[in-house]
């Protein structure tokens, strides 16, 4: 087998072991048999290319061509020409197949269901990092650049997976790397037939470092070896780092799973909207007409926030079913529990673009057009497909849950599957959220009363101050930050409020949304960017998921948690006349008790759109900084490791100039003619030792393509090389690191911009410290072999004898 078959075999290896990191992205594993089918029609089409000794660019184009040509063969057959030409519309419908794919994967959670347009971004990925291995490794004989393409494709899947794609995943995309730097390795020195390296010390003497096809031996060993060894220091160090949240070994949180409907991904859906709802303007989102009597106390929600990993709050991920004509009954809400249904006509903007619609809670029935998917768990409607609340205008009945403070303090425990999931709290919450809530609370009765003193200690009792330029965080820094200076807004409130409350027992969550809005003078309400809310929900068992409202100069606080206060009935229901939305309106739309001078400085409402939060606490230790900016170096310098070697080795043969004897000017000839031998060997032409260094010279000379003061520089250091070597009494009259300069620049000059990144970045004359290394090594080791073997000749000397004559 050639090598450059050998090599395209290796290549196709490394992608397919690669490739395997995509498998947890998706529910079954079926394409990537498809994907390795189309790969290896790819590959062999490079190597029957190469075979025939086309150029480069001919090899590549095919390859290209093929890549094209299976894709549209296998995604895009109805719409090519003649089943198998790639004409107009075929490439219309491999766009939108990539449209949709893209879509699908912000959508679905992982294991994400395998539609059309997922398998073809799958399929097409493999193709394209593929592609560039193989064009790399093979085509251009550079296999270290080639782990590139190949970290690319893992890192996608690590990405996306959440930390899913394992450390066995890692593993085999290092080994396939391996394998392809082994295989090139094998490659170059097989075509230097018997490479002459020494006279070796060790037993065997001249043969000792060779096979017996003659080929060096020793540094494919050690290659292996170092190999290895470094797989095992990048599977190893980051499970000892912290900061890196298990690094290369860490697992996914949730799994996603489950039958029918696909799933929601836990990814943010508001972070999209962040950039248009953070503008300077208070614009317009939407408008509602509502026949509820509390129009303060009518919140709008948009999904809720029940996961706490110590980074964020996050939604969990869940299943997804189809919308029904009227949703399930609330979670825990008994029958003795005062209820009214009222009804909302709600009209978006058309600049207002949310994956989630937004509700009034609990929604009983939701008349809206449009692909819309229902969670039961948040009771929220989730676009499908692409949908969006943009210019959308829907109906919704919804229930008015007036629980009295008799029945909430009455409330039994709550169920164990709402407890255990709602109630988990992250080890690294500090305990000064426990201990403080502990002494706010004590004297309580009950979980009720536990959670209105938690409400009015954060709304009134505690000094809190209303502040929305403060470091936005929800982490668990940002949470003991806020308990210490007191200060924050919504999303600091809700936060800690609900983690305290899951400290004492309470299962909470954070809800997002849009505060109460602005009655505008034709009875429609106005809801602007600064209605933007976040709000701590509470379970109480009989009456289910609670509103309260801890953050001060914001919504309502809502009546049940007032003492010895009636609640206001809404009046009878009425339908609500259908009617357009209020234009526009710039004016703003804070909380009419919001203060005047908050107001002018703009601080009655979150400047950007609720939701989960990204952890982006400042409050990083600073260990843990240390560590992210060490590991973040390793990784930087590890590539550059070979071109540091490189300068280490020739600083050290030029900088030598100390010594006047003859023995210190031969022992600097000799440097610098070793190093002329591997900047030679760096740009490409290999050493020969069998040759003297007249005919060395010569044929650097003329492979190097020198010209003019470079001819003369390498013709002298010959020169002076064959004085040292043969002549009594060397000349010292030489100055060799000058001439070493001039043929750098001279191989500098007559080699292409690739070449002398190669040259600079990849140095092949490295390969001499790990053969540094293996002599080393073995010398080692014979003299241990030394050693054991006189130690047991002279025990053997001092035992008596105990043959029988």
């Amino acid at each position: 087998m050639s090598g450059r078959t050998r090599l395209a075999l290796c290549a196709f290896a490394a992608t397919a072991m690669a490739a395997g990191a995509l498998l947890p992205l998706v529910e079954t594993s079926k394409w990537v048999l498809q994907a390795a089918f189309l790969l290896a029609l790819q590959s062999g089409v490079g190597a029957l290319a190469r075979r025939m000794r086309l150029a480069r660019i001919l090899t590549v184009s095919l390859q290209v061509l093929t890549t094209l040509l299976t894709l549209t063969v296998a995604f895009a057959r109805d719409h090519a020409l003649f089943g198998v030409l790639p004409g107009p519309q075929a490439v219309e419908r491999l766009a939108g197949l990539l449209t949709v794919g893209a879509d699908d994967v912000g959508r679905y959670a992982i294991p994400a269901p395998e539609t059309d347009g997922i398998r073809l971004m799958l399929i097409g990925g493999v193709l394209l990092i593929g592609l560039a291995v193989d064009v790399l490794a093979v085509t251009f004989r550079a296999a270290a650049p080639a782990g590139l393409p190949l970290l690319a494709l893992y890192s996608v899947a690590a990405g996306l997976s959440d930390g899913g794609a394992g450390w066995i995943w890692f593993l085999l995309a290092a080994c396939g790397y391996l394998l392809l730097l082994l295989a090139e390795g094998r490659d170059r020195l097989s075509r230097w037939g018997r490479v002459f390296g020494g006279v070796s010390r060790a037993s065997g003497g001249l043969s000792a470092g060779l096979d017996a096809a003659g080929h060096a031996v020793a540094p494919l060993r050690t290659g292996r070896r170092i190999g290895v060894v470094a797989l095992g220091v990048a599977l190893a160090v980051p499970a000892a780092l912290p900061a890196l949240d298990g690094g290369l070994l860490g697992g996914t949180g949730g799994s996603g799973r489950g039958s029918g409907g696909g799933t929601i991904s836990a990814v943010n859906p508001l972070v999209s909207l962040q950039n248009n709802l953070n503008q300077p303007e208070n614009r317009e989102v939407m408008s509602y007409r509502t026949n509820s009597d509390d129009p303060q106390g009518f919140y709008l929600r948009i999904q809720a926030l029940d996961e706490f990993n110590g980074g964020e709050w996050r939604p969990s991920t869940r299943r997804l079913s189809d919308v029904p004509d009227r949703l399930p009954q609330p979670t825990g809400l008994a029958s003795d529990v005062a209820v009214t249904e009222i009804r909302t006509n709600i009209s978006a903007s058309a600049s207002y673009q949310q994956t989630y619609l937004p509700l009034p809670f609990p929604a009983s029935e939701v008349d809206v057009q449009g692909r819309w998917r229902y969670e039961p768990e948040g009771r929220t409607l989730v676009g499908d497909d692409g949908q969006t609340t943009r210019g959308a205008r829907y109906e919704v009945s919804s229930l008015v849950v007036e629980p009295t403070a008799a029945q909430l303090a009455g409330s039994t425990a709550p169920r164990s599957e709402v407890a255990r999931e709602y109630t988990r709290v992250p080890r690294s919450l500090p305990d000064v959220v426990e201990e403080t809530a502990e002494r706010v609370t004590a004297g309580s009765a009950n979980a009720y009363e536990r959670a209105v003193k938690l409400q009015d200690w954060f709304a009134s009792e505690g000094g809190f101050r209303y502040d929305t330029t403060v470091t936005s965080g929800t982490g668990t820094a940002a949470i003991e930050r806020f308990l210490k200076d007191r200060e924050g807004f919504c999303v600091h409130f809700s936060f800690t409020m609900a983690a305290m409350a899951r400290t004492l027992g309470i299962p909470a969550r954070v809800a997002v949304g849009f505060a109460p809005g602005t009655v505008q003078a034709d009875g429609s309400v106005s809801v602007g960017l600064r209605d933007a809310h976040a709000w701590p929900e509470l379970y109480f068992e009989g009456v289910g998921w609670t509103r309260f409202e801890p953050t001060p100069s914001r919504g309502s606080t809502p009546e049940y948690t007032r003492p010895d206060v009636p609640s206001q009935n809404p009046s009878d229901p009425a339908l609500p006349t259908d009617g357009t939305t209020a234009a526009p309106t710039a004016a703003p739309s804070a909380s009419e008790s919001c203060p005047a001078q908050m107001r002018r400085q703009g601080e009655c409402g979150a400047s950007a759109a609720p939701g989960a939060v990204a952890s982006g606490d400042s409050g990083t230790p600073a260990g843990t900084a240390v560590l992210w900016v060490l590991g973040a170096l390793v990784v930087l310098t590890l590539p550059l490791v070979p071109m540091l070697l490189r300068i280490r080795v020739r600083g050290r043969r030029l900088g030598s100039s100390g010594g006047r004897t003859a023995a210190d000017a031969a022992a600097r000839v000799m440097a610098a003619w070793r190093e002329i031998t591997d900047t030679a060997w760096d740009h490409g032409i290999a050493p020969d030792e069998s040759q003297t260094p007249r005919k060395a010279a010569a044929r650097v000379v003329r492979l190097g393509g020198l010209d003019g003061p470079a001819v003369a520089a390498v013709h002298r250091l010959a020169g002076a090389v064959e004085q040292v070597l043969y002549a009594p009494e060397p000349g010292t009259d030489s100055a060799p690191a000058e001439d070493v300069r001039t043929v750098r620049a001279g191989l500098w000059a007559s080699t292409g911009r690739w070449g002398r990144l190669r040259a600079t970045l990849a140095p092949r004359s490295a390969v001499r410290v790990m053969w540094a290394f293996s002599e080393r090594r073995a010398e080692l080791g014979r003299r241990w072999s030394d050693r054991v073997g006189r130690d047991r000749w002279a025990a053997r000397l001092r035992r008596p004898s105990r043959q029988q004559g």
